[in-house]
């Protein structure tokens, strides 16, 4: 019987050499699938008939945009996560997504093989193979550019060779990966740290140094859950694309950093997500409001170590899904409404309101009407610090 290989297919030079280059290199029959994260680009039904057209004995696309929003996207929005407090996991995000299609594919089509076109320094190899072996321990991995030497000159040279239906036009300066959740650029002129971005390289965000109006928004959250925008209900797939649009439009969302990858080097990265930052900033603040200080304080730990997971393409191991437990859990009175100025790059929070807020205002106000008992404050701070003077009588002694 043929061999069968599952590949990652994305219909364009790499991917679509791949299915020829596999099927000479293995001797096997391949399995093309395309999942829609929001990444736009052209329209799947192109893409699936490209992939027969390069030789795929089957190929298959799904639309998995609200899937990716509500299953990966809004886990991520309730844990706040910033990898090193800066980067919304837009790409980690999307390859479980697409794992969990690639093994349910080669299960249905009984494929031993599934492959993928990543390189062998960046981290998405870890993140597609630690999945594909999590969901699908009995599969194998394989990645032609990494495996096969599959240089981008090769690929042109078999495309030509094999005369497949696919333009072999200059490669662009940059790699860039883009799913609906953000956007992320890297190489090139890029790879100098000193360099400053371009104006050139952003797609989904405007130059937040133009003049122009501020835009207020309202967000509603339910349950940590974002379920409105401006009073108008919305999925959690329209609320990143509502917010992508006008947090984008007043170029709020860059993000310009060197990344520490799980392969060990450094790499200088450009994210654009202003969906993703508007949203977190906003349910940050909302937990702010509405989460008990000692499991805020708790959660933060956990955020990080969510993040890491996440960015280290652990999706799928069992302290990821405890995690989760604990985050929806922490989520269950983030429910009101966070009132935000997007303007000059920024979204800044102007307004919150809760019926399951922690704020007293009777507590906080120092006017007339103030309940918090003030004479009982010093004997909380003699015991408080107790611990610590008597350290201090022993040290200095």
């Amino acid at each position: 019987m043929t061999e069968r290989v599952v590949l990652a297919y994305s219909g364009g030079l790499d991917t679509s050499v791949a299915i020829g280059w596999i099927a000479e290199e293995a001797g096997a029959e391949v399995i093309a699938v395309a999942v829609d994260v929001g990444q736009g680009g052209e329209d799947l039904d192109v893409i699936r008939k490209r992939a027969l057209a390069c030789g795929a004995v089957e190929a298959e696309v799904a639309d998995a945009k609200d899937e990716f929003a509500e299953e990966y996207c809004l886990p991520a929005i309730k844990a706040n996560a910033l990898y090193m407090d800066r980067y919304p996991l837009v790409s980690a995000l999307s390859r479980p997504t697409i794992v969990k299609h690639l093994v349910a594919a080669a299960h249905k089509h009984n494929a031993g093989i599934v492959a993928h076109g990543c390189t062998g320094k960046g981290n998405d190899q870890v993140r597609f193979e630690a999945g594909i072996s999590a969901l699908g321990p009995d599969l194998k991995c394989i990645a032609p550019v990494r495996d096969y030497a599959m240089t981008r000159d090769k690929a042109i040279a078999f495309c030509e060779e094999k005369n497949l239906p696919i333009a072999t036009t200059k490669k662009s300066p940059y790699s860039i990966d883009q799913n609906v959740f953000g956007r992320a650029v890297e190489t090139g002129f890029l790879e100098d740290i000193w360099n400053a971005p371009i104006e050139d390289i952003y797609e989904y965000t405007e130059n937040p140094a133009l003049q122009r109006e501020a835009d207020e928004v309202v967000i509603s959250f339910k349950e940590g859950v974002p379920v409105a925008i401006d009073g108008r209900p919305v999925t959690v797939l329209q609320a990143i694309q509502q917010l992508n649009e006008r947090a984008g439009a007043q170029g709020i969302g860059r993000i310009d950093m060197v990344e520490d990858r799980l392969v060990g080097i450094k790499s200088r990265e450009v994210y654009e997500a202003p969906g993703a930052i508007a949203l977190i900033t906003a349910h940050q603040e909302l937990e702010n409001v509405t989460v008990e200080r000692e499991l805020a304080r708790y959660k933060r730990q956990v955020e990080q170590r969510w993040g890491e997971m996440v960015y280290d393409g652990l999706w799928f191991s069992p302290l990821k899904r405890a995690l989760d437990g604990f985050i929806n859990e922490a989520n269950q009175h983030v429910t009101g409404d966070i009132r935000m100025t997007l303007h000059g790059g920024r979204a800044v929070v102007t307004g919150r309101k809760s019926e399951e807020s922690l704020y007293d205002f009777n507590l906080a106000t120092y006017d007339s009407g103030d309940t918090f008992d003030q004479s009982k404050a010093q004997g909380f701070i003699e015991i408080f610090g107790l611990s610590s003077k008597i350290a201090a009588k022993r040290d200095l002694a």
